[in-house]
């Protein structure tokens, strides 16, 4: 009779069914939405420049103030490597007799902004850095090449 229980008890598993199912309340009406400017509902999309173009108008200032500053140093530099490339051009070639091609290469590392040109007429070299300086060597003879004098 012990066994006959234990079963009662296991298939009596079922929880007994609800006997009416509660009501379901009713949706409460519906309220419109609250009005948001459109300015606070989407974000704003930023402007194609308005994150670069204050960086770059202060790099652009900071740039400047940089050129003209050293402007100065720039110059009397472009001076000195357009005199010392006629010198050194204008001595190779009329002095050594070497093509000036072949004089290009004894310049000094860093000269290779500084162009150099020939007048055969007047035995003249002329080194220049565009945009800031110009300066010419005449071959005179015995006494070599000499610097022509600034204009």
């Amino acid at each position: 009779m012990a066994f006959f229980v234990i079963m009662a008890q296991v298939t009596n598993t079922d929880p007994p069914a609800a006997a009416t199912p509660e009501p379901v309340p009713p949706p409460p009406p519906a309220t419109p939405p609250p009005v948001v400017p459109d300015r606070l509902r989407k974000p704003r999309r930023p402007n194609r420049w308005g994150g670069c173009l204050p960086w770059a108008l202060i790099l652009g200032a900071i740039a400047a103030v940089l050129l003209i500053w050293k402007f100065p140093s720039l110059k009397a530099q472009a001076e000195l490597g357009s005199a010392y490339a006629a010198r050194v051009g204008c001595s190779c070639r009329y002095v050594q007799g070497r093509s000036l091609e072949s004089c290009q290469r004894d310049f000094e590392p860093g000269m290779e902004l500084v162009s150099v040109a020939e007048d055969p007429a007047t035995k003249t070299i002329t080194g220049s850095v565009p945009l800031l300086a110009s300066r010419s060597a005449r071959y005179a003879g015995a006494s070599g090449c000499l610097l022509r004098p600034e204009d």
